[in-house]
């Protein structure tokens, strides 16, 4: 070989200068660079591959560091109860999260994955978090500024946890507590639902005044990019059966189950979520009209829109009967994030096949990774892609806890209150020789909390999580001298022999989430009942549901001297006994119909044919004990 020259060494190096010039400098990368611009840098130097890698979100338990770095994932989740360990701590929690984000970060481009977990009613699948009431209580308390607190204390308990995006909140408006997900939704009534969007900017900050309609926005390490779900109509199924078909003319779905959707997206929510549901016989996952055409076109929402789990594998009947139609209906629909969970090379083969035959064009691809890239940019991912032990101490903080107790006292409502108006039997006195408590919820944190607890569907028992049960806080609130006995389910004779001053009865439905909790009767199941009627038979008693919505409860009403639906308060069960016993009053207006029978339902307010047990809207005062 020949010796080079003088002026093609100088080229030579001058191209390396160049090259190595753009290496250290990538427009993407740059904060002060326009966030149009940073996309579009970004976008033109992604491969086919890394941009479907950016549309796929796998479960913790299958995102090895090989399989992120290898496909390029996107993004991450923790299905319902997937945890790095049990009773895991903040740190074993950021310990995984990094670990995974560090091998999204060692691919060419660098770009972070997003990780997203379910917190319905604040931080539910992690140990020692604050568990706060459920949707169908906070509806109750028709308190925007008290939701936004909530959202604004989640945001810090899963950011402790190095954890940056939730699928919340829930905007269905359940117009059947058939359904076994109404604890979900905040009330039957589009209004109040609309109201409680107001979480949105709790969990990722107030949207600046200048922002363009429809743009996502996520203020900061201390907040989470939130999910609007489900879009749409997921509350208003036939006969109220998860993930069934919606009937129901256009009018009606923009009426009922679209205004909180129109709310989320002018208060800059990052991302929504697709319902498993049909509108009319067509599955949402596969509906473009709705997802493009409303959602994207007509609202002008500039997040991305994401499946819910292996959503797209149930647009067949049944699931994943043909999968290679089910990836184009759904990212032709317009669905740029998939959760596949687990078998994700099957959707990266069938979405890469499909582009390289033109069945799906790049310009859907495009607009997919744009999206997303939109909201990883706008929460600073790639500026701050790790998390740290800095918020360690806000999970389950003394603050959350007390902003927790204070939902459930606005959450609880009063049904009756005394076999006659005249004769009270709430506040109770703290004061008297010796009560009796009973119930299978009474002392069970479990059953407290409900569905989406630690597990998906839940556990009984008071092992799960660290909390407040409604007898623990009975005991706290009485005066010393008095004498609380405790039995679960008591029988006549065991009345009779007592001398009990009064009874508090908490009984109620056990924890469920989704199909498991779909019930055609609505009843509560023994020995519920069986308590009621051995316990108000003999004494004066309070009965307060633990439900996650409305049951049958006008068999025992007569039995029953004063009724309380607590819903499912979480780990505070302080603020039920602080409101049965004076210190605070009752306030909650309900946010739902209670029926006489389940052969009325559905029936919501305003139905021509309205006879209810209790009415939308209704709920007793109380006065304030003074000690």
């Amino acid at each position: 070989m020949g010796k080079f020259s003088i002026p093609i060494l100088c080229v030579l190096l001058l191209c390396f200068l160049v090259s190595f010039s753009e290496a250290e400098y990538r427009k993407y990368k740059d904060p002060k660079v326009p966030l149009s611009r940073r996309i579009k840098d970004l976008l033109s130097r992604m491969t086919l591959e890394e941009k479907i890698g950016q549309m796929t979100q796998v479960e913790r338990s299958v995102a090895t560091p090989d399989a992120i770095s290898k496909y390029f994932i996107g993004s991450v989740l923790s299905g319902g109860g997937s945890v790095p360990a049990p009773k895991a701590s903040a740190e074993t929690w950021v310990k995984m999260v990094n670990q995974i984000q560090n091998a999204a970060l060692s691919t060419p481009l660098g770009i972070p994955m997003i990780y997203g977990i379910d917190a319905v009613h604040g931080h539910n699948n992690v140990y020692n978090a604050t568990i706060f009431p459920h949707n169908v209580g906070l509806g109750v308390t028709r308190d925007p500024v008290l939701i936004k607190k909530i959202g604004e204390a989640t945001a810090l308990e899963v950011r402790a946890t190095g954890i940056p995006y939730v699928f919340a909140p829930c905007i269905a408006v359940c117009r059947d507590p058939r359904w076994g997900r109404c604890y979900e939704s905040y009330s039957e009534d589009p209004q109040i639902v609309r109201t409680m969007t107001e979480i949105i900017p709790g969990l990722q900050g107030d949207i600046p005044g200048n922002s363009r309609k429809g743009t996502p926005f996520v203020a900061g390490k201390n907040k989470v990019a939130a999910c609007a779900k489900h879009f749409v109509g997921d509350g208003g199924t036939n006969k109220g059966i998860n993930e069934n078909n919606t009937l129901i003319n256009y009018k009606g779905l923009l009426g009922i189950h679209m205004p909180a959707y129109y709310d989320s997206v002018i208060k800059g929510v990052s991302t929504v979520m697709i319902s498993y549901t049909s509108w009319n016989g067509k599955k949402m996952h596969a509906n473009r009209d709705l997802v493009t055409g409303y959602l994207k076109d007509k609202l002008r929402f500039r997040g991305f829109v994401i499946s819910d789990w292996q959503g797209i594998d149930r647009i067949t009947s049944p699931p994943d009967a043909n999968y290679s139609y089910s990836v184009e209906a759904g990212v032709s629909a317009g669905i740029d994030m998939i959760m596949v969970p687990y078998n994700f090379t099957e959707f990266i083969d069938d979405l890469t096949y499909q582009v390289k035959n033109n069945i799906i064009p790049v310009s859907r691809i495009n607009d997919a990774v744009a999206r997303i890239l939109r909201v990883k940019f706008t929460m600073g991912l790639f500026e701050n892609p790790l998390a740290d032990l800095s918020l360690a101490n806000q999970l389950g903080s003394k603050e959350h806890r007390e902003l927790a107790r204070e939902a459930v006292r606005k959450s609880l409502v009063l049904l009756k209150n005394g076999k006659s108006a005249h004769k009270p039997l709430l506040p109770l006195p703290k004061k008297a020789s010796k009560i009796l408590v009973a119930g299978s919820h009474a002392d069970n944190l479990g059953n407290q909390c409900g569905g989406w607890t630690i597990t998906w569907q839940g556990l009984t028992g008071s092992d799960l999580t660290s909390g407040t049960t409604i007898l623990d806080a009975i005991k706290q609130t009485v005066e010393p001298a008095t004498k609380v006995v405790y039995n679960e389910n008591p029988d006549a004779n065991f009345i009779k022999s007592n001398k009990f001053s009064y009874a508090i009865v908490v009984v109620g439905e056990p924890p469920y989430a989704e199909t498991f909790g779909d019930s055609l009767n609505l009843t509560i199941a023994e020995p519920g009942p069986s308590t009621i009627t051995n316990v108000c038979g003999y004494i004066q008693c309070v009965v307060v549901l633990v439900t996650g919505r409305p049951v049958v409860i006008q068999p025992y009403l007569s039995k029953i001297d004063a009724l309380v639906a607590a819903w499912l308060p979480g780990t505070e069960g302080q603020g039920v006994a602080d409101v049965l016993y004076g210190d605070f009053a009752f306030t909650g207006k309900l946010a739902r119909t209670w029926f006489k029978t389940v052969d009325q339902l559905p029936m919501n307010v305003g139905d021509k044919h309205y006879d209810p047990l209790f009415p939308f809207g209704f709920g007793l005062t109380t006065n304030l004990t003074k000690y």
